[in-house]
């Protein structure tokens, strides 16, 4: 017992400082996500302002600071509570016998950097593609869901206003995609990371963008906005769900881009019960009627 809540101690300290050390910029600035969050969301929010899709739409459009706070507490806060569970859970796994290397089904460790960062990337979203379709799919995740769709004007930070029981669901699942590839270094990561933020960042950006013929490989603000789509076509429970690759709509047939003007009304039947304010979003989907 003594070896689990000194592992949560520690994990839960251990992340506060590092995040503290970001903060003071005392870490190095490719493993900085506190300042490289800050300077990727002004270069995308500058993006928005000077080239906007959605003219009419104002620069601090509505929910404009919810947004931007559930970035930080999605990102920072939360994963600092939360990081000394994980831990518990880790150690847990451990103490069972189950490990990475019990776990590795591909082993990099030989294999060229370039390689290993590209499987990692493409291995990791397909998880996070297919997490996102059971929170569509089921109705008890879709609640807490509802919070990410309850977005009405769309802007980068839309990105992060998500409940935080979805990261009770996406961290496994996503830990799970990780252990099956042996070898892989966790310094690498960082850039993976970057890239999915970046991307995710842009794909709810106020901007008009396709990729041109990379828009069967990677998800865009066009597809992404009909994601959103208050109404979706008759029978599906979602569209689009890509999250950095639009590749996987187009191989199992979610895609659906009916336009690209910009003006697809946004949210979902019901819509309307959903909080206005942070902290009665905590505790939605615990108590509210499940309706769809």
């Amino acid at each position: 017992m003594e070896r689990y809540i000194n592992g949560f101690i520690d994990s839960f300290l251990g992340s506060l400082q590092w995040t503290w050390k970001s903060i003071l910029v005392e870490v190095p600035w490719y493993t900085n996500y506190f300042w490289g969050l800050i300077v990727l969301s002004l270069l995308v929010w500058g993006l928005e302002i000077l080239f906007p899709w959605r003219k009419e739409q104002s620069i601090f459009r509505k929910d404009f600071w919810l947004d931007a706070f559930y970035m930080f507490f999605n990102f920072f806060i939360f994963a600092i509570v939360i990081s000394g569970f994980y831990k518990l859970l880790e150690l847990f796994f451990l103490d069972i016998g189950i490990s990475i290397s019990s776990l590795t089904i591909i082993d990099m460790s030989d294999w060229p950097a370039w390689a290993q960062l590209m499987i990692f990337f493409v291995v990791l979203d397909f998880v996070q593609w297919f997490t996102h379709i059971l929170l569509h799919r089921f109705s008890f995740l879709w609640q807490f869901h509802h919070i990410h769709h309850s977005v009405k004007e769309m802007g980068f930070a839309a990105h992060l206003r998500y409940h935080w029981m979805e990261n009770i669901l996406y961290k496994p699942l996503k830990t799970l995609g990780v252990m099956v590839l042996g070898g892989f270094e966790p310094e690498q990561a960082y850039i993976v990371h970057f890239v999915a933020i970046t991307i995710g960042h842009l794909n709810h950006a106020n901007i008009k963008l396709t990729w041109g013929p990379f828009k069967y490989v990677l998800n865009n603000p066009v597809m992404h906005l009909h994601h959103h789509a208050y109404t979706l076509p008759k029978g599906s429970y979602g569209v689009n769900f890509g999250i950095s690759l639009s590749l996987w709509d187009y191989l199992f047939r979610t895609n659906y881009i009916p336009d690209d003007n910009g003006e697809t009304p946004l949210g979902f039947p019901g819509d309307e019960s959903v909080p206005k304010d942070f902290f009665h979003q905590l505790w939605y989907g615990f108590f509210k009627a499940k309706t769809k």
